[in-house]
């Protein structure tokens, strides 16, 4: 038999046959049934089997004390890396949904005889003003009967003291930054404890994230069980991320954070580990109070909270609707600043009294093994994934072999534990994971969330809270040479090897094979890694969300019904042909709303009005933008739409 189909019919065959059969049961199994479990378990069993061919098999013998040394070095690297996919897959064979919990329990919160208080609190730094801007017109806005905003300025700045005033809402600053947003909070917390009527709940805003007007009405409802001390709702974006953006994908890849929004933090919540991520959220006062308010330990003092109030018998649920639109990070520095962020405040976490590793601090063992999951893809994940990259490049430069495998036997082991896993997790996270994408998002911040690692491990104390920038000018192109750089070099080392390698006419081991698919694989990596640092400009200046809605266009006394394609604070794109040429006055009707402006672009399908720009006009449209009837993310995400943009944007 030819080697190739003999190699094939050894390995390839039953891995295929694996991944067929899941491709062909999964679409008839409903991913939100407990029956989630089956597809999950046939992961767990390969993944079982995938790690003791590696112990056994793949690690070179101690005869060569090198390859020995590399290749137990690798497979604990590895071991880590799987541990915690191993614990995310238990993880997700609950899932949970708690709209059903609001329908029933919203007679019971507007039945109260008195309406509780909340405070909503606007956390702010350095955020410019037309951030700032449609977050308090978002607040004020809510539909609520008795709440107040705060817009907490850590920058005391006198613009923003004029602006609350004006859009009619609380400003409070104080003398000192000291603990960042924690103590911003808590100085907070005090002045309206203070006051003749104190709030019987708070909630939580980042700057830039606008919530809609039903926000208090749903997240109170699960406050019926006296023991919830928080309700945490999922962050969403008008704007696509650097990732998105820069790999011109954002109409067909979702934000990075959708696989935790939208299917982690439900199975979190299932097994009754749900924590806070600080904006969009709303906590009892009663529980805080009991806490001592924030804490200040870490810098990410909202996971810290959950844990703290865990111990005081009071429980975080996650209630999965979309509540709130913010900003996702627009520069690649600032995605990479925020992701370390979480990070060293997490190992700060790890490191401290309420750490996985204390047993005497009061955690359930639930929250233990959650803590631990967490851990281990902080720092082990990333791990892996640089890991890879350099292992093939030590394997065809300098020879060091930290994986003995043939290629037959790779393909027999390794390929029905791989395509099994990407089948399984891209079908429970509604393709919201795909290998080569979320590989590319590792290695972006892999060198960032390390060195964050080794900082919260060995040094947790003092360091300090970094605000993501928001906002700013972005109408240039940057290139992130540091990053780009180091990428350039890992390519250019891989190609060498490949080229030193294969290049001759001398017999290759069949090991080296593997190496070449590896160093395929992470070229890919590499060259998205190098095309995601070149940031291309974002010209325009409001941000588009999708959804029809009837508008009617008035104009030369005659009026004229269209449908909306997309809104956004300065205008809008409307469906049809207006029969008016660019540069005419057009009054436009949009709901109750009324706005004047001009027609700026038109064709035979659609056509483009700017309106007038004013505060009346600004704040009539940021309610109806942020109303939560348009939306700016993927619904259904389809890997090959993705594949081709991917591809298209590495072609120019």
């Amino acid at each position: 038999m030819n080697p190739i189909l003999s190699v094939l019919s050894e390995g390839a065959v039953p891995g295929f046959i694996i991944a067929g059969l899941l491709l062909a049961a999964m679409p008839w199994i409903d991913r939100h049934s407990r029956l989630r479990i089956l597809p999950i378990m046939l992961v767990l069993a390969l993944t079982a089997r995938y790690l003791y061919w590696r112990v056994t098999i793949t690690i070179p013998s101690f005869s060569d004390p090198v390859d020995f040394a590399f290749g137990w070095l690798f497979f604990l690297i590895e071991l880590g890396a799987v541990s915690g996919s191993v614990i995310s897959y238990i993880t997700l064979t609950r899932t949970g949904e708690r709209t059903s919990e609001v329908e029933n329990n919203t007679p019971w919160l507007f039945s109260q005889p008195q309406m509780p208080l909340v405070d909503v609190f606007i956390c702010t730094y350095n955020e410019e003003r037309e951030i700032l801007e449609r977050t308090i017109v978002g607040a004020t806005g809510m539909t609520y009967a008795h709440f107040r905003v705060w817009v907490l300025d850590d920058g005391r700045r006198p613009w923003l003291a004029e602006l609350a005033d004006e859009l009619g809402c609380n400003y409070l600053t104080r003398p000192d930054n000291a603990h960042a947003k924690a103590g911003n909070i808590n100085h907070a917390l005090r002045h309206v404890s203070a006051l003749d009527e104190p709030p019987d709940f708070i909630s939580v805003l980042d700057a830039d994230f606008v919530p809609t007007p039903m926000f208090l009405s749903r997240a109170l409802t699960l406050f019926r069980e006296p023991d919830v001390g928080i309700v945490q709702t999922p962050q969403h974006f008008i704007n696509p991320d650097p990732i998105q953006a820069n790999l011109q994908a954002s109409d067909a890849w979702p934000d990075e954070q959708r696989y935790f929004f939208d299917v982690l933090m439900p199975a979190k919540d299932a097994w009754g580990t749900a924590f806070c991520c600080g904006t969009s959220s709303v906590i009892r006062m009663e529980a805080l109070q009991t806490a001592g308010g924030f804490p200040t330990e870490s810098v990410t003092e909202d996971y810290l909270l959950t844990l703290r109030l865990k111990r005081n018998g009071f429980r975080t649920v996650y209630l999965n609707e979309r509540l709130s639109l913010g900003l996702a990070p627009e520069g690649l520095q600032e995605y990479i600043t925020q992701r370390s962020r979480w990070c060293l405040g997490f190992i700060q976490i790890i490191r401290g009294k309420d750490g996985p590793f204390n047993l005497g601090n009061g955690l359930q063992f639930i929250d233990r093994v959650s803590l631990v999951e967490s851990l281990l893809y902080w720092s082990m994940a990333y791990l892996f994934r640089v890991a890879g990259v350099l292992v093939p490049i030590f394997y065809l430069l300098l020879g060091i072999n930290a994986v003995n495998v043939g290629t037959a036997d790779g393909i027999a082991n390794f390929l029905p534990y791989y395509l099994a896993q990407i089948a399984v997790m891209a079908w429970l996270s509604g393709q919201r994971v795909l290998p080569v994408m979320t590989d590319i998002s590792q290695l972006l911040a892999a060198r960032e969330i390390l060195t964050a690692v080794a900082i919260g491990l060995f040094k947790p104390k003092g360091q300090k809270f970094k605000v993501t920038a928001k906002g700013g000018d972005r109408s240039k192109t940057v290139i992130q040479w540091r990053m780009m750089s180091l990428f350039s070099f890992l390519l250019g080392l891989t190609v060498l090897g490949v080229l030193l390698s294969f290049g001759g006419s001398g017999p290759l081991q069949d090991s080296s094979m593997v190496a070449l698919y590896w160093s395929w694989y992470n070229m890919v990596i590499l060259i998205s890694a190098i095309a995601v640092c070149i940031e291309k400009p974002r010209l325009r200046r409001h941000e588009r969300l999708q959804g029809k809605e009837t508008v009617i266009v008035s104009f030369d006394n005659e009026h004229h019904i269209f449908v909306t394609a997309d809104v956004s604070v300065g205008g809008m794109r409307l469906l049809g042909n207006v029969r008016a040429p660019v540069g005419t006055r057009v009054s436009v009707q949009l709901g109750h709303a009324h706005f004047e402006g001009n027609i700026v672009r038109r064709s035979e399908s659609d056509f483009a009005v700017s309106l007038d720009e004013n505060l009346v006009n600004r704040t009539a449209m940021m309610r109806r933008v942020y109303s939560g009837d348009y939306k700016a993310h993927i619904v259904n995400v389809k890997p090959g739409a993705v594949a081709r943009k991917v591809i298209g944007r590495l072609m120019k």
